[in-house]
């Protein structure tokens, strides 16, 4: 491993990642094809003509509503898997519920990359601040931690206090978790008095927002953004030139028009269509539901695959909210579970570099503190209850507003 690159996979020239692809390719499609969870996508598919990204926008598109009626007829994965669950490390769950796959060998979810990139590496002891229970977010990170050859202190969130107790006895240098939470831990030592050694910062599960970035440079903290899913693993990454994020070698990205497969012209925004070549796990043509956009040329870093944009907001009105993913069938399931519910809105906001979650409830009467335990228990998030007037909420459609600004 050189000091400046993960590997040799990202210098490699348009012509020798052409190639590789050519030869890689055929395979995880042939492989795909053979999986019962492909019957009815793939049947007519020639692998040996799928040679590029190009040759896979003839496939049909696989949406996770499609996963998730699969797994419900054939759990946990629904078919989609090379082994069934007893051979993978670990099985996860996500809202939905989607089953997702995990291993423990080969850096299987491809952060090390992402943590490369952010200068952590031998000497480094890195806070993992990820969650660590059904969601895979943590041991992604962990693994990352280990294919770079530093120390991980498996800490996932909550007990601020002793987060930063801990921090300061073992010497933690790095940070991993969301955006958020780690200005959540600087404020807490403070308040403490503790000074803290970290240095460096690899965040994702939300956005970061530019004026985050700068209270971090600020405390002298160099921190950078990568943007996976829980079903595909680390899809890209950004490099210390902070030009875009530079998409993971072991994936194809496509940006196509949301609900459809077709691809959008150049630096067009469009929803993000991912191919895994993880074998054990191929995911071909998966709909991850964000929005995003190519960007052109090479990064100034020297890493030469494609870029994007970053996450650039949702094809649906799925948002997430502090880590977690809002979907408006959990708005309705609000709404359903009181009878003098007439409707409701969530409204995400930012309020002191911090994600805030409001949520209207369009009712006859009552207060918002009447329904915090039910938004607690549908949302998986808490946040404020505002009560409203019938007919007080916009007629536009949404059910989910996002507020906060992404520039």
């Amino acid at each position: 491993m050189s000091s400046r690159f993960f590997d040799a996979l990202e210098t490699r020239t348009v012509d020798q990642r052409a190639a590789d692809l050519a030869k890689a390719l055929p395979g995880q499609i042939a492989r795909a094809k053979a999986l019962v969870g492909y019957a009815g996508f793939l049947d007519e598919v020639d692998p040996d003509a799928i040679t590029d990204a190009g040759a896979l926008s003839a496939l049909p598109v696989l949406r996770k509503s499609e996963l998730g009626r699969a797994q419900a007829a054939n759990p946990p994965f629904g078919g989609f898997a090379v082994r069934p669950a007893s051979g993978f490390a670990h099985i996860f769950q996500s809202p939905g519920p989607i089953y997702e796959p995990g291993g423990l060998d080969t850096d299987w979810w491809r952060f090390g990359r992402v943590l490369h990139a952010a200068g952590i590496g031998p000497g480094d002891i890195v806070q993992n601040c990820f969650g660590y229970h059904l969601t895979p977010a943590g041991l992604m990170f962990e693994n990352g931690v280990r294919a770079v050859g530093a120390a991980v202190l498996p800490a996932g969130t909550g007990q601020t206090e002793l987060q930063v107790t801990a921090a300061r006895d073992v010497g933690v240098t790095a940070y991993a978790g969301t955006p958020d939470y780690l200005k959540v831990i600087l404020d807490k030592a403070e308040s403490m008095g503790v000074s803290l050694g970290i240095t460096k910062a690899t965040v994702g599960g939300g956005a970061l927002f530019p004026s985050l970035r700068a209270e971090y440079a600020d405390r002298g903290i160099f921190c950078l953004q990568s943007y996976g899913t829980a079903d595909l693993g680390n899809i890209a990454y950004e490099s210390p030139a902070m030009e875009g994020m530079v998409v993971d070698e072991q994936v194809i990205v496509e940006i196509v028009t949301p609900g459809t497969g077709n691809p959008v012209g150049p630096g067009e925004v469009g929803e993000v269509v991912v191919t895994t070549l993880n074998p054990d796990y191929p995911l071909i043509r998966f709909a991850t539901g964000d929005l995003s956009a190519v960007m052109p040329g090479e990064s100034p870093c020297g890493r030469t695959n494609m870029r994007i944009k970053g996450w650039m907001g949702r094809a649906d009105q799925t948002t997430k909210i502090k880590g977690m993913f809002i979907r408006p069938e959990q708005v309705a399931a609000l709404v359903a579970r009181h009878a003098e519910i007439v409707k409701a809105r969530v409204i995400a906001t930012r309020q002191g570099e911090m994600d805030a979650m409001t949520v209207r409830i369009e009712a006859v009467g009552g207060d918002g503190a009447a329904y915090e335990k039910t938004v607690a228990d549908v949302l998986k998030l808490k946040g404020t209850v505002e009560v409203v007037a019938p007919d007080s909420l916009p007629k536009d459609g949404l059910v989910i507003e996002d507020q906060r600004s992404y520039d």
